[in-house]
């Protein structure tokens, strides 16, 4: 039975974990699965970008503690917590959250590039309350999404704030009334996918990058040789929309 269902909407491909009765939490099969549906995403050209979400308005506990205490391992080698939190993807995705984005779950968003949130979400990373820390992206990211201090209160105190403070704090993208997350994230998608894919990926890649300024050099060099940088011109020059092609 699978545990996580895509779902293609225009351009986005819709993935949703789907354990509501465990909340959503990541065991082994959500986290293979959930690597081969962005591996779905990144291999088909007619994607331009993906939304994860969790099913019956839960977005996800984090990792499933009882699956884990009989040795179930919810990562992916060379991949990450749920075969996300380490992907390096080219394609945009956006974390639609409803309901609980706790431990892991949180570090799925965190995973992700855009974060859309319903104001009554939850996002906390426990760990510590557990003797754990947030060692799926957690402790790396939260500190350079927002201040210092915020940041150490979300891993030293292992409480949660709502979507709504999330968004006051800078955290998400877009705060919508409860139930709303998912079509929004779907709306800003296709937003996304109305620009060039190679120019969307040259964007992830350096800013994700060790050494940014040498990767901006290659990835604009590369860009001026191709056909959408010539496409995206000659719109503008006649224009009209763009047609990408991806080459």
């Amino acid at each position: 039975m699978s545990e996580v269902r895509t779902e293609r909407v225009g351009s986005t491909l819709l993935i949703t974990i789907d354990r509501p009765q465990a909340r959503n939490a990541v065991n082994a099969a959500v986290a293979t699965q959930l690597a081969a549906a962005l591996d779905e995403l990144e291999a088909d050209p007619a994607l331009r970008a993906g939304v994860l979400t969790g099913a019956d308005n839960t977005f996800s506990a984090g990792m499933d503690l009882k699956a884990a205490l009989k040795g179930e391992s919810p990562s992916v080698p060379g991949r990450g917590f749920g075969g996300l939190t380490e992907a390096e993807l080219a394609k945009p995705l956006i974390a639609a959250v409803e309901g609980f984005a706790m431990g892991g779950g949180f570090e799925l968003a965190l995973g992700c590039d855009l974060i859309v949130a319903a104001e009554d979400a939850k996002f906390g990373l426990p760990e510590v309350k557990r003797g754990l820390i947030a060692a799926g992206g957690g402790v790396l990211r939260l500190p350079k999404r927002i201040p210092h201090h915020l940041a150490m209160e979300f891993l030293l105190t292992g409480e949660p704030v709502t979507g709504r403070r999330a968004g006051e704090l800078g955290l998400v993208n877009r705060v919508t009334p409860a139930g709303d997350a998912a079509a929004v994230a779907l709306q800003l998608a296709e937003k996304l996918a109305e620009n060039a894919p190679l120019a969307l990926a040259a964007v992830k890649k350096i800013v994700r990058a060790a050494d940014p300024a040498a990767v901006q050099h290659e990835e604009v060099k590369k860009l001026m040789q191709s056909a959408d940088v010539r496409e995206g011109m000659t719109a503008f020059a006649e224009r009209r929309a763009p047609k990408w092609t991806g080459e």
